[in-house]
Formats: structure tokens, sequence, C-alpha cells
């Protein structure tokens, strides 16, 4: 399944977008866009997809997605046919980061909530305290004049560069970034990962590029990256695994030796294992 590109229409007086789905099903299909997106579904339960990442959605899921993630919300059989009394309804944000000047977010008050969106490129579903005042807030807003809406849509950023209620959704395999910000070293361990990922790398090789002794650069990717080194490695081969899978009929074995195993029944046991399914399996809801 490909994912297509929509360009979305854009009232010429408003300098962002809010709008109410309401209908049997949501209608998009597997799909990416420029902007960011803020999805918060009022009525309906189904499967979402985020990237690589696969997960059930329901009544108050709050999702926000950063430019071109592909994505899709698939409404359960009931909605889609038709068997249910009430539509499927959710409320839809979209916004570019220019959205109210080339230089809005690199202006000081932005700066908290420039680094949330750094995040944002993985997909993440917001939760708890956060979910609670970003809902009453879109729950208004299609009925808002445009000052009050924009009004509001700041109050959201404001909600969002101060939690820490996230979970993220695609691996950073899939995304092709990582949410790391903090100091050249880990920068540069990040980017070395990303560009060699599908290569034979040793824990050795890149703790010498880190300038670390072994043990010392472990204990220190444990603390700043929050899983092991290859923890983290199986993470990045597997998202990109699962971004060939969705997007070219490509042969299971070729995939497995072009994510950087030397083994289709290590890639078999690593899938599964981080996405709780077999590539075959992952491939088929892909193309369902």
């Amino acid at each position: 399944m490909k994912s297509i590109e929509l360009r979305l229409p854009k009232d010429f007086d408003k300098s962002f977008t809010v709008f109410k789905e309401v209908g049997k099903s949501f209608p998009c299909p597997w799909h990416y866009h420029p902007e960011y997106e803020i999805v918060l579904v009022l009525k309906s339960n189904g499967r979402r997809m985020v990237g690589d990442h696969i997960g059930k959605f329901d009544e108050g899921d709050l999702v926000c997605m950063g430019p071109f993630l592909p994505h899709v919300w698939v409404n359960d059989p009931k909605f889609i046919n038709g068997q249910m009394d009430y539509p499927a309804e959710a409320i839809v944000i979209h916004f570019k980061d220019d959205f109210l000047g080339e230089n809005f977010l690199n202006i000081p008050e932005m700066e908290a909530f420039k680094r949330f969106l750094e995040s944002s490129n993985r997909g993440m579903v917001i939760n708890g305290k956060a979910k609670a005042e970003i809902t009453a807030l879109m729950e208004k807003m299609p009925d808002m004049n445009g000052l009050q809406r924009l009004s509001s849509l700041l109050l959201i950023f404001d909600t969002l560069s101060r939690t820490a209620e996230y979970e993220l959704l695609a691996s950073p395999g899939f995304a092709k970034t990582v949410n790391v910000k903090s100091s050249d070293r880990l920068n540069k361990i990040t980017e070395y990962l990303i560009q060699n990922f599908d290569q034979d790398i040793t824990l050795s090789k890149v703790a010498s590029i880190a300038n670390m002794a072994v043990t010392t650069f472990s204990n220190f990717f444990k603390e700043n990256y929050r899983v092991t080194f290859v923890e983290y490695l199986n993470t990045l081969r597997i998202g990109y695994a699962c971004k060939k899978l969705s997007e070219k009929d490509q042969n299971i074995v070729d995939v497995a030796y072009e994510c950087g195993y030397n083994s289709l029944a290590n890639f078999n046991r690593q899938f599964k294992k981080y996405k709780q399914m077999t590539p075959t399996e992952y491939r088929r809801i892909i193309y369902a």
C-alpha cells in the first residue's frame, strides 16, 4: 500500500485549518501531507496506522503528527458498513510551521513548543491532563470565529510544550530521525546509526566514534536513549523494514538483508519481538 500525498484545501482568509470530519467512516486513504496534524476522535473506533505503528483507536483518541508522516484511521466494520446508529466523527487541525510568519517558531516564546514539534515526526498519542485540556479546546473550535480559533490553537501549543504525557508511535527507523538534541556527541552517535544501521555495526565501533570506552558508552547510551544500544539498533532496522514492506512489493528476504540482518530467522524473530507480528502478517494488514 503506497502512501499518497494529499494537498489539503485551506480557506484564503484563514492561516490554518480546523474542520469536523463526519460520515459513516473516515474517508482519507493511507496518505501524508506537508502540514502538522492534530486529530481528536469524538465518535468511532478502529485501527490507527501512523508510520510503522499499528494500534487501536477509540473515542477520545488524540494524536499529533508531523509533516509527511504517512497515516490512516480505519474504522471498525460496523461503521464502514453503516451498521451504527450514529456516524464517525472527528475534529482535525492542520497547520504549517510558518503559518504565522517565516520566523514564528524561532521567537524565544516558541522554543519549548519547537522542541515538542521535533518529536512529532514520529507521531504521538497525547494522554492525561494535557489530553483533557486540549480536548476541551478542540471541541469548541469548529464554532469559533477566527481570533478565538487562533487563541485556542496557541493555548494548545502551550499545553503541548509543557507536557510529557505522550507516547511516540512510529519508530526512529521509519521516521529517519530521532528525538535527540542535547549535545554534539549524541547527535554524532544518532547520525552515524541512522546512516549505517544496514551495516554490520558493533558496540565497540560506535563507542570509538563517541570517543568512549565500551562499558562507559553502554551506560551513557542507556541513560540518554532509555534503551540499550542493541535495542535501539533493532528499532531502527525494524522501522526501516516496515517502511520497505509498506511501500514496495519487495521480497521479505531482500528486506531483511537490506536492513542489516544476515539471517532471515533473526530478522523474523526481531520483527515479531518489536511489532508483535511477523513480516508477512504486517504486510497483510498494510495491504488489507
